[in-house]
């Protein structure tokens, strides 16, 4: 029995060490829903995956409030309803070099001109 209880505290510490990587943080950039199923955004560092059509979405995705997520008229439709907006997302973000996502809780609309006069986001996505 204590070898049981001993390896499943190694599997607890094994998982925290991985989340104490995490930081919570706000990136923003471009939200970009290009076509079903498929979420993400661009920052000045790169692309954060939040739901890829046919894969596990992350942490909090299916939770999430879409209330503060109202793009109205600062919504680029670029394939039918699908396109892109400007955004900040909350959540617990890893490396960038890998645009690792381990769980969001927030996603704000922001004015679509602010993202395009912020000169460390790329250009916007290709209408």
């Amino acid at each position: 029995m204590r070898k049981i209880l001993t390896l499943a505290g190694l599997l607890v510490l094994s998982a925290g060490a991985a989340f104490a990587e995490a930081r919570s943080e706000t990136r923003c950039g471009w939200f970009v829903n290009p076509t079903p199923g498929n979420f993400y955004l661009t920052d000045a560092e790169g692309d954060w995956w939040f739901a890829s059509q046919g894969s596990l979405e992350v942490g909090g995705w299916e939770e999430l409030d879409w209330s503060e997520a109202e793009f109205g008229a600062d919504w680029v439709a670029t394939n039918g309803s699908y396109g892109y907006g400007c955004a900040c997302a909350g959540g617990d973000y890893g490396r960038a070099a890998e645009g690792e996502v381990w769980f969001i809780d927030r996603l704000k609309a922001l004015p679509l001109a602010k993202c395009l006069r912020d000169p460390a986001l790329p250009p916007p996505p290709r209408d």
